[in-house]
């Protein structure tokens, strides 16, 4: 097929206003006259709870890879967040993460951040940026019906409007950002694009979530994270992150058959239950603000859209419409952003012209490969797991990982490694680099430590004390 522009305006449709859509409009701005955002929902204004996000009533950190993306799309947004209400939380420095191998220290050089607020908040910043763009127009209560065209290329959309009305957009690039929801399979079969291969890995873990008002301000305070020992038979996990208007996030995770509570005294008595009081503890010092919120959508699940042949040009599917991962790890937000990433560096570099879809397709699965392989690899070994079984190697890198999370709960070289892939900034295989190899062959040289680490004024709020400046619990 020959390279070719398109002659005349040029038009870019999203399916769905969700945060992966709106940063998908962003991401086309510049290189299209005119963006349709088609949401089939009423939006809110500020930041106010999105209709058809369930995920939303639980805790959701931005990865510093997915705030550096944003930043590239939507210039000073996290500041922006952060000057809203927002956490920037230095890792590891702002971390109390206790990790099947251990407590992990609290370096001083943080080498990597994580901005942490209500999923509302983080919706409305975003959105409130990309729809002051004029080139961007929003369709609420408005839903793509079909795709228009052949299995090698999409020209338009079907849609039908907030009273009933049906017409037809042609458009030159159409996106799909509508989430767990996506109809583009179907879209494709009705096509005659047959063949897509998808994977699905469900845990059976639920997700209980609160908001609580903490007793101290929450700009510095820590993410605490207590994650599960499956291996060791300690399946339940759970975390408190500092958001907006001091208020702490709260979820706790488990497996069918220790599943969280749903109502108010059993999510408190399940926050005790965990492999340490911390977050019990914490709880009993703040006030509870809202009812327990309560989920099990937690499979993880992914479209290989990339391997699709022919892939029809015009279409590009991205966020959670392409793969959709356990929220245990924090990884949507972030995937979303760097799969905008990839399509503003595809257009940048080639424009609007034939072949373009599939090229940025390919690079869309790029940090959808990194996340599921850190997601999938994990949860594979969860005995409650259903749609794969480890195999040899699988088992072979579980216990190499392991081993290299216990050197990072004393060495600050393989801590930043680890945390170079689990920010979504390196690829896995970084792992494997000769001098990660040698550190891990090498181990600690310090001692684990027997408890959380907590600043003075950290413990001092945990022991239910007055407050004052304290030492950082950093080394």
């Amino acid at each position: 097929m020959s390279k070719s522009t398109p002659q005349g305006p040029t038009r870019a449709v999203i399916i769905g206003g969700s945060l992966a859509g709106m940063l998908a409009a962003a991401a086309v701005s510049d290189y299209v006259d005119t963006v349709d955002v088609v949401e089939a929902h009423e939006l809110p204004s500020g930041a106010h709870r999105r209709a058809g996000v369930p995920q939303a009533a639980h805790f959701h950190t931005l990865l510093s890879g997915g705030a550096e993306a944003i930043d590239q799309l939507l210039p000073d947004c996290v500041d922006q967040l952060v000057a809203g209400g927002a956490v920037r939380v230095p890792v590891t420095t702002d971390m109390v993460m206790y990790s099947p191998e251990g407590w992990y220290r609290r370096w001083e050089r943080a080498t990597h951040f994580q901005v942490t607020a209500s999923r509302d908040l983080t919706d409305a910043i975003i959105r409130a940026r990309v729809l002051a763009n004029p080139k961007v127009t929003l369709h609420q209560r408005t839903r793509v019906v079909a795709l228009l065209g052949d299995k090698h290329r999409i020209h338009g959309v079907r849609i039908r409007s907030a009273t009933e009305q049906e017409y037809e957009q042609p458009a030159h690039l159409i996106i799909d950002a509508s989430g767990r929801s996506s109809r583009t399979p179907n879209w494709l079969k009705e096509l005659g694009l047959t063949g897509l291969k998808e994977e699905r890995i469900d845990t059976g873990l639920s997700y209980a979530s609160r908001i609580y008002r903490a007793p101290v301000p929450t700009k510095g305070w820590p993410i605490i994270n207590i994650q599960a020992d499956f291996q060791g038979g300690q399946p339940r996990a759970g975390g408190i992150i500092p958001i907006e208007d001091d208020c702490w996030h709260v979820s706790l995770m488990g497996p069918s058959g220790a599943e969280p509570g749903r109502d108010t005294a059993e999510f408190e008595q399940y926050a005790r239950s965990l492999r340490h009081p911390i977050v019990a503890d914490l709880l009993s010092r703040a006030a509870p603000l809202s009812d327990v919120a309560f989920t099990r959508t937690t499979a993880n699940r992914r479209y290989f859209y990339e391997r699709l042949r022919p892939w029809p040009e015009g279409l590009i599917v991205v966020g959670d419409a392409v793969a959709a991962f356990n929220p245990v790890y924090g990884q949507g937000m972030t995937v979303a952003a760097r799969g905008a990433l990839a399509i503003r560096k595809a257009l940048f570099t080639g424009g609007l012209v034939d072949g373009v879809a599939k090229k940025i397709q390919s690079a869309v699965a790029v940090p959808v490969r990194t996340a599921w392989t850190l997601s999938v690899g994990s949860d594979i070994h969860r005995p409650s797991s259903k749609g794969r079984t480890p195999n040899p190697v699988d088992r072979l890198l579980q216990r190499y990982v392991s081993h290299l999370s216990k050197t990072a709960t004393g060495s600050h070289s393989v801590a930043t490694a680890l945390t170079d892939v689990l920010m979504l900034q390196a690829e896995p295989l970084s792992l494997f680099k000769p001098s990660i190899l040698l550190a891990a062959l090498v181990g600690s040289s310090r001692p684990q430590l027997d408890g959380p680490p907590l600043s003075p004024a950290e413990r001092r709020v945990l022991d239910g004390l007055p407050t004052d400046s304290g030492t950082p619990a950093v080394e």
